[in-house]
């Protein structure tokens, strides 16, 4: 076994790494970027080293730094994680001609799959079935139309290198191919440095199921059972578990072999994920999966895997590269009870899914409920150079209704302030009728995603609870003065004191008047309330409201207040009292940018007439594309950035002439 391994990633996979490493006895080096300097998995480690600017492509993804680290610190192994250089078969050259070991597949296993259109090829050569479509290298596009045409719509482009759904695009319509082709391609290109795609049948009604398999360099190939990450939103999975609902005992031995099968093809050694798409249009059938692809590499969802089996994936990973034989044969290897992972990213549901950043000045995730896996901590940065997760919230029991009961609970138990999450969608999804009952596709969310991130209107309470704060009438006294259990009261009456809060957009003047021993009446849209402060503790005090008992968090940042309750975190703002309302009188003149990101495409010049919702620029955050389009009809008035410019959430991209200006 190793002695000292370096982790070539940062984050979550980093830690979770380290922590399997460290209950072997193996000592860690972590690489760090100029935006991590400060993280959880630098800490974590017993030593670190800087290889870089924040850019990826300047720190994470510079092999020569990585392996210089490995000489300088004496680490005789690399686990590459996932993302970055864990599926490049350079890196792993590079390190074998350094005479550092790859804790995963050979360089020649992870080309055989590396590339979509040619290990469909090899599948269908080793007997592995895969999905109807066009996987050739012509790639001009009249040609590639002409192939959709033939496949049939609907039809799916995929970059044939990478995965996580960049590069990826749904084709319904003929009109709509080229201008898709050529986004799939940006994509491909900015994501993997690979712009070919291929193009497959669409299946109107697919589960994406996948097999974890493990080899080893003596020959032993086994599965670990099945995953399903059907619960997708831009090809992206949110939500996964094990084993897949519906599953039969004929279909789950279909599957593994095909996957072992497949693993075999290529003498896999280490972990892996085949994923396959199952047409369930007439329900699980075991001659109707189809092989989609193979990630050489660990996977963001293996936790679920490990809470069924009993297995640490890691482990298995280090022991295999050791030169150790799979610890348990085919067998050998068993599953009980249900799992499920939700991933806790940075990102605005209601808004697209649009990628966030900031500080996360409150950060509580519900370990005493699941497993729990981040590689950040309370006050750390969300940054725009690299994928937002803030965690992976993980629960498993003995069925699935009580699996899912435990997520849901996990899930309304998180608290995050400082940045908007998809916590509130996940939840949302928990409660979803199909996906309590196992009826699950890969269309589920787009289908009810106005449902999905509706967002909940503000209660009363939490608007009497930000007005209490607000006005610090909810401080813990200090020391045993007795006068300080009078806060806000006056000797003559009750004293009425003024709240400005942002509710929902609109400014609310809360009044509350202290009745005097920890009481105020709180002047709501639904009538007087009355509130009472029981206990106090940092930011979580307990409060009885008319005879109901509870306990909330409030937080207090530099723009508002984050109220924790009832599952749910309303944010709250608290405007300037002296200054004069923000009427946003020019928003429909102005295209502003929602989130950091790179400026890829201006379709558009000073002086076009353009129509409402026209396609404008085209912005790259996180790798994934976003397209902006225009507010109204108009004329472009000027233009304030420019292609391959780097800007930041709320900048001004355009303005159309004012409407009274072209009158």
């Amino acid at each position: 076994m190793f002695k000292k391994i370096l982790i070539a990633n940062r984050g979550e996979i980093a830690c979770r790494v380290m922590a399997t490493a460290r209950s072997l006895g193996i000592r860690t080096v972590a690489v760090y970027s100029d935006a991590d300097a400060n993280a959880k998995h630098v800490a974590m480690a017993d030593e670190a080293f800087h290889i870089g600017p924040a850019p990826v492509s300047e720190s994470y993804l510079q092999v020569d730094r990585i392996i210089e680290a490995c000489r300088t610190s004496g680490a005789e192994a690399v686990h590459p994680g996932y993302g970055f250089l864990s599926e490049n078969p350079h890196f792993v050259e590079a390190l074998d001609k350094a005479g550092i070991t790859f804790i995963g597949p050979s360089a020649a296993s992870i080309r055989a799959m590396g590339l979509k259109d040619a290990a469909k090829v090899l599948m269908e050569q080793a007997g592995v079935p895969v999905v109807p479509g066009y996987h050739g290298d012509n790639q001009d596009p009249a040609y590639l139309k002409a192939r959709a045409s033939e496949i049939g719509y609907p039809v799916l482009i995929k970059a044939r290198a990478g995965g996580g759904g960049k590069g990826m695009r749904r084709v319904d319509d003929p009109a709509d191919f080229l201008e898709a082709l050529s986004g799939a391609q940006r994509e491909g290109e900015a994501s993997f440095g690979d712009g070919q795609v291929l193009i497959e049948k669409y299946l109107t009604r697919p589960r994406h199921i996948e097999i974890q398999v493990f080899g080893d360099t003596h020959g032993n190939a086994v599965h670990l059972f099945e995953r399903d990450c059907s619960l997708q939103r831009r090809h992206q999975k949110v939500i996964e578990e094990a084993p897949a609902p519906g599953m039969t005992d004929e279909m789950r031995a279909a599957m593994g072999n095909a996957a072992v099968k497949a693993a075999r093809a290529i003498n896999y050694s280490g972990a892996g994920t085949i994923e396959f798409i199952a047409d369930v249009s007439e329900g699980l059938n075991p001659d109707r999966f189809y092989f989609m692809e193979m990630n050489t590499r660990l996977q963001v969802e293996h936790p679920v895997t490990e809470l069924i089996t009993g297995e640490d994936l890691v482990e298995w990973q280090l022991r295999v590269a050791s030169g150790e034989p799979l610890p348990k044969l085919q067998q050998e290897l068993s599953f009980s009870g249900w799992a499920f992972e939700a991933r806790l990213y940075a990102e605005d549901a209601p808004k697209g899914f649009l990628p966030a950043i900031g500080t996360l000045e409150h950060l509580s995730l519900p370990e005493r409920i699941a497993r729990v896996d981040s590689g950040v901590r309370p006050g750390d940065e969300i940054t725009p150079y690299y994928d937002p997760m803030i965690a992976k919230v993980i629960v498993n029991g003995p069925t699935r209704d009580a699996a899912l009961g435990k997520l849901l609970s996990a899930l309304e138990a998180t608290e995050v302030a400082g940045c908007v999450t998809n916590a509130g969608f996940l939840s949302a999804l928990c409660r979803h009728e199909d996906f309590a009952a196992g009826d699950v596709d890969t269309g589920l969310i787009d289908r009810d995603l106005e449902d999905l991130i509706e967002e909940p209107e503000v209660p009363e309470d939490a608007v009497a609870l930000a007005a209490l704060t607000a006005l610090g009438l909810t401080r813990p006294a200090c020391g045993n003065d007795p006068f300080e259990t009078l806060a806000g009261w006056r000797i003559w009456s009750a004293s009425r004191q003024f709240a400005l809060l942002e509710v929902g957009g609109e400014r609310r003047d809360t009044e509350v008047r202290a009745l005097g021993n920890r009481r105020f009446a709180v002047h709501l849209e639904g009538g007087v309330r009355t509130y009472t402060i029981i206990d106090v503790n940092g930011g979580t005090f307990t409060y009885d409201c008319e005879g109901h008992r509870a306990s909330t968090v409030v937080v207090e940042s530099t723009d508002g207040l984050t109220v924790f309750l009832n599952g749910h975190a309303f944010a709250i703002g608290l405007p300037d009292t002296l200054s004069a309302d923000e009427e946003a009188t020019v928003a429909g003149d102005q295209l502003i940018a929602p989130m950091p990101g790179l400026v890829k495409v201006l379709s558009a010049a000073p002086g076009d007439t353009v129509t409402k919702d026209q396609p404008l620029v085209i912005l790259e955050a996180m790798k994934m594309e976003h397209t902006l389009k225009a507010p109204r009809d108009g004329v472009i008035a000027e233009i304030f950035a420019t292609e391959g410019e780097q800007v930041t959430d709320g900048t001004t991209l355009l303005a159309l002439v004012e409407e009274t200006d072209a009158a």
